[in-house]
């Protein structure tokens, strides 16, 4: 049983087809594979290029960043950070040293309104008392002048 069929005056025979078919189909896959290659080189390709493109701007901006460290290092430096800590604790032991002097003043507040209240009380006391001596003084007085 062989096949034979005439394309544009051309005799091809079974056998031909059965082992072209193969070939072409395997042709085609090569032909398509290349093709996807490519195409996959050229995307990779552009995808190195825009990195290398943002690689300058990160470029810029890694400048701009180590000058913003550059000048915070200078910053602390400059305001002795690392020794802050000496004088946060001294500052610490002043503030507890004024809350003591404070609790101790508040204490002689209170005596000396307490005081206060009581210097006061005399005053009064005292007033009665001078009015009553002066009061002796002038009966004295009198009674010089005039005795009985």
């Amino acid at each position: 049983m062989s096949y034979e069929f005439s394309i544009g005056g051309y005799n091809i025979k079974g056998w031909m087809v059965a082992v072209g078919l193969p070939v072409l189909s395997s042709v085609a896959g090569g032909v398509w594979w290349s093709y996807d290659t490519l195409q996959r080189f050229y995307g990779v390709e552009s995808g190195i290029q825009e990195v290398v493109d943002k690689s300058a701007s990160f470029d810029k901006k890694a400048g701009e960043l180590a000058s913003r460290i550059q000048t915070l290092e200078q910053a602390v430096a400059d305001n002795d950070v690392r020794g802050l800590n000496t004088k946060l604790a001294q500052l610490s032991t002043n503030m507890q040293q004024i809350l003591e002097q404070q609790k101790i003043l508040l204490d002689l507040r209170s005596q000396v309104d307490k005081d206060t209240t009581i210097t006061d009380g005399l005053g009064d006391t005292l007033d009665v008392l001078q009015t009553e001596i002066d009061d002796i003084w002038k009966a004295y007085d009198e009674l010089a002048d005039n005795p009985l």
